[in-house]
């Protein structure tokens, strides 16, 4: 239990003090670290893009409850959670995501909203896959060519979808790792950066992709696959597992996020008239 609590409290003041989105109090006075606040783990996809950046907001005016977003991979915000550093999963791996649940950690999974990922890659296209609309035999054309291609590396969702990509196509990646394939190890918009200086191809949400301003000489090469279908997900860490959990305060966040109010606020986020997300909530396991 202590050991649980200083855990938190720490994660709580990086995330005040790294990458925290500052909300108002019920009376409309900034918030501080001593007032109320939960802990979001979740993906670099969601904070990249500018999403919370223009939901949390809403979300605090209307409740006073600040929320401070951890952004990391997938794999490493489920982690964090079940380390019980945090009161809310927010992320995009959905068979992770139920046996967060099914493993009894979180308290129920819900649909969010979704978008679809991308293969950008250089204008050159010196793998020749631009206007294909089978992502896996792109992937095939690209290994067969040895083309640069820069992955997260990272356990993220983004890179759990790449590598099933990758097994759909029948190549492992990693056994070129190094040469032709780069794993980053970082966040979609460094991994982004990293294609972009090297003219390499990645694959990203749209979302993000929308949002990145380093784009370069990069541009869109494969879309419109089914398989391509990204899903995000958010669940409230379960009580029973964690102790230090905020439920009531992560309850109404969640419930907030997935109701109509919420979800019209995500389908009213835009970047240069375009759409990031589309809302789809609907309560699928717990």
């Amino acid at each position: 239990m202590l050991k649980q609590i200083t855990r938190r409290l720490a994660l709580g003041l990086c995330a005040a003090g790294v990458i925290a989105v500052a909300g108002l109090t019920a009376a409309g006075t900034p918030a501080t670290a001593d007032d109320e606040f939960i802990i979001v783990q979740s993906t670099t996809s969601t904070e990249n893009s500018g999403l919370f950046d223009h939901l949390l907001p809403i979300f605090t005016e209307k409740t006073g409850i600040e929320v401070r977003v951890v952004a990391v991979g997938t794999g490493q915000a489920i982690k964090n959670a079940q380390n019980c550093d945090g009161d809310v999963l927010f992320v995009h791996a959905k068979p992770a995501e139920e046996k967060f649940v099914a493993d009894g950690h979180g308290v129920s999974r819900s649909d969010v909203m979704y978008n679809d990922f991308v293969i950008v890659g250089p204008k050159s296209d010196p793998a020749g896959i631009k206007g294909e609309t089978d992502v896996a035999k792109a992937l095939t054309t690209v290994a067969g060519k040895k083309a640069a291609f820069a992955s997260r590396g990272d356990d993220s969702g983004t890179h759990k979808a790449e590598l099933r990509l990758w097994q759909a196509a029948g190549i492992d990646p990693t056994a070129a790792s190094g040469d032709w394939y780069r794993e980053t190890g970082s966040g979609m918009g460094a991994t982004l950066n990293t294609a972009s200086g090297m003219n390499a191809y990645a694959m990203t949400d749209r979302g993000t992709w929308i949002a990145f301003e380093n784009k370069g000489d990069l541009e869109i090469m494969v879309e419109g696959d089914d398989r391509l279908f990204n899903q995000y997900g958010i669940i409230a860490v379960n009580p029973e597992a964690c102790s230090n959990v905020k439920a009531d305060q992560a309850k109404t966040f969640v419930d907030w996020v997935i109701s109509p109010e919420g979800q019209a606020a995500i389908a009213d986020y835009t970047l240069n008239g375009q759409q990031l997300f589309f809302p789809n909530a609907t309560k699928t396991s717990g």
